[in-house]
């Protein structure tokens, strides 16, 4: 694991102040899925943001200048990526656990979730940002619920209070509006542009990641309510996982099928209505 610390304060003070926390995948998720926290937190004295980077970026598509980069090549490329977004959005502190996607998604690895569970105790969040149950990603949902095995592992006095399974491999417009936890993502809109486009091996390598967030942002802002005008002019989504770490006993799958039983549920009664 490498730690950073973007404004150079020890490591103690960098912990201390964050209250703020995600954990993603690969470089880039950070600001994709938790853009939320780190304009919550961007020049707080109250508050800080931190990030946590579980994969080396190494299995990344690539495509125009970076073709033919190397997997060694293009984990560097993206290690400085993320320092440079961290700086930028002037983090508390950055943890990069360098894990190929292979040890992610190996249930038999604990070292993700001792490196994870390690972090979160230094840090106690108040909040915790991670992809949700229902990404399309595989890596994002290892790291998910390594995540949850994570938090499980503290006492339930150190957990953090909120825990926000957020999109990115997948919008969450399909949650019940009940079950939608809306996220505020138009607050300082240059800073969120600017964050997404330091990903420059990804927005010019194959994937427009800095359009297609903020496209996002700006549809689920329109399309949250048909009979209101819009609360926000940029707007993510999540599903509350923090049940899930109040309450060991829940069954994670059981925790799924409800919010997928109660869509289809929702979707059945409208059409039979008619």
């Amino acid at each position: 694991m490498e730690l950073y610390i973007p404004n150079g304060e020890s490591h103690e003070k960098a912990f201390g102040r964050v209250t703020h926390l995600c954990v993603a995948a690969h470089q880039d998720d950070v600001e994709i899925m938790a853009y939320h926290g780190i304009a919550e937190c961007y020049e707080q004295k109250n508050k800080g943001f931190g990030a946590i980077v579980v994969s080396d970026g190494g299995g990344s598509p690539r495509n125009g200048a970076y073709k033919n980069y190397t997997d060694a090549q293009m984990i560097e490329v993206r290690k400085q990526e993320q320092k440079t977004a961290a700086d930028l959005g002037k983090y508390s502190l950055l943890g990069l656990l360098m894990f190929p996607s292979r040890e992610i998604k190996d249930k038999t690895n604990d070292k993700v979730v001792n490196e994870i569970y390690k972090l979160l105790m230094q840090t106690r969040p108040e909040i915790v940002y991670t992809h949700n149950l229902a990404d399309k990603h595989d890596t994002h949902v290892a790291v998910a619920m390594k995540t949850i095995m994570a938090i499980r592992k503290m006492p339930k006095t150190a957990r953090p209070q909120k825990l926000l399974g957020c999109e990115v491999w997948r919008g969450l417009d399909w949650l019940c509006d009940e079950d939608k936890v809306v996220l505020d993502t138009g607050k300082n809109p240059e800073l969120g542009k600017k964050l997404i486009g330091v990903f420059e091996s990804q927005n010019n390598g194959g994937k427009r990641y800095d359009l297609a967030t903020h496209a996002r942002w700006v549809a689920n802002a329109t399309f949250h309510q048909s009979h209101s005008v819009d609360e926000f002019t940029h707007a993510s989504y999540a599903m509350d996982l923090t049940p899930l770490v109040k309450d060991d006993k829940i069954d994670i799958t059981a925790f799924m099928d409800s919010h997928l039983t109660k869509f289809a549920d929702t979707v059945k009664i409208k059409y039979e209505l008619f």
